[in-house]
């Protein structure tokens, strides 16, 4: 009974290489360690490695020291790779988004570092990119013809020298299926509670998000948090309109309506909520929808045409189409998924499909605000 239980529990192992940020080292352990079932089992195992056992040098003026080497990874069913300071090797990116862009091939310790770790890993074993390791895993060859993200602050350098790699630094995080980045800092923490919530549902999620006194998803994407010459006005925010319309997510709302909550007009409010959330008030409430959505499919019995009402699409088709956009699934199979692992008592290895959508991203579909 005890093989049985190690068994059903998914191990990450935290591949700490040498400068890494102390911040971005920690946020794996605390989010997946925090991940309990209803029952109070853990639903993770977490190891910390470095590639030879051996303390490593972090960014500050202390080392780490492990309990692993990287044999563990073998074993692994998500390798998480914290950032990095400097992941070329011949010192830190950019420290301004001015900056030009370093030319030339990167150097390679890091990547030649990360490549032998990997050696043994197992086929469909999930990698995870936090913040600038991604300059890592596509120097060792690991992101090739893959989307990606980074730290928006580095986006630049990164064209520069992976052309090749398609880059979207206006978003939190992308999956590619057994491969995902994350941008800066923070949003590691948002990829690894996306990575909760796909393994075990939002209710999981969201209790690991208020131990961690976090929220449990961020609206939107990098774009609101890049550096603007001209400062926002204070006291003209959008943040009352979207207060009210999540309050009011079962019924069609209007952008004149949201515009007149903040005193705007249209084309103001508008500017200014894409300025403040990354998304426009459309792709927004569709965000908000959705993700009431899966909470109605994830703990209540409710037919979905009742729960595609609630949730403010008007009908169970409109609700399945924008399910299977943004995560790849029906609404009765997202409902099995979760609510099953739930009865049976079991937790799944949380893979992610190969070319799933990337919810870190905004999705592509565009419905008005007042039609669903």
């Amino acid at each position: 009974m005890q093989q049985s239980v190690r068994q059903a529990v998914h191990r990450v192992v935290v591949l700490a290489l040498p400068g890494v940020y102390p911040f971005e080292l920690g946020i794996p352990a605390k989010a997946f360690g925090l991940a309990y079932s209803a029952d109070g089992r853990p639903l993770y195992e977490v190891l910390t490695c470095t590639t030879d056992g051996r303390p490593v040098r972090t960014s500050e003026d202390f080392a780490v020291t492990v309990e692993h080497d990287a044999s563990v990874i073998a074993t692994a069913d998500t390798v998480v790779v914290p950032a990095v300071v400097d992941p070329l090797g011949g010192g830190e990116p950019a420290a301004e988004p001015a900056a030009e862009p370093a030319a030339g091939p990167p150097a390679e310790p890091l990547a030649g570092l990360l490549t032998t770790a990997l050696a043994e890993l197992r086929p469909g074993t999930r990698l995870v990119a936090i913040c600038t390791s991604a300059f890592v895993l596509a120097a060792a060859g690991r992101l090739d013809g893959r989307p990606a993200t980074t730290h928006w602050l580095y986006a630049d350098r990164f064209r520069a020298l992976h052309p090749e790699i398609p880059l979207d630094p206006s978003v939190l995080y992308v999956d590619d299926g057994d491969v995902l980045t994350s941008a800066g800092s923070a949003a590691g923490m948002d990829l690894c509670l996306y990575l909760i919530r796909r393994d075990h549902g939002s209710e999981v999620a969201n209790r690991v998000a208020r131990y961690c006194v976090v929220p449990p998803w961020r609206d939107g994407g990098q774009a609101q948090y890049i550096d603007r010459p001209v400062p926002e006005p204070s006291g003209s925010d959008t943040a009352g309109a979207r207060e009210w319309a999540l309050h009011q997510l079962h019924q069609p709302i209007q952008l004149a309506e949201l515009a007149a909550r903040a005193e705007m007009s249209v084309r103001t409010f508008s500017r200014r909520f894409l300025a403040e959330t990354g998304q426009t008030p459309g792709r927004w409430l569709t965000t908000q929808r959705l993700e009431l959505a899966r909470r109605l499919l994830e703990s209540s019995d409710l037919p979905v045409d009742q729960v595609a009402e609630r949730a403010g699409f008007g009908s169970a088709s409109s609700l399945r189409g924008h399910l299977a956009a943004a995560i790849g699934v029906s609404p009765a199979a997202y409902r099995r998924t979760f609510r099953g692992r739930t009865a049976q008592g079991h937790t799944d290895q949380g893979r992610t499909d190969q070319g799933h959508t990337h919810p870190g991203r905004l999705s592509p579909s565009r419905p008005s605000l007042s039609t669903p």
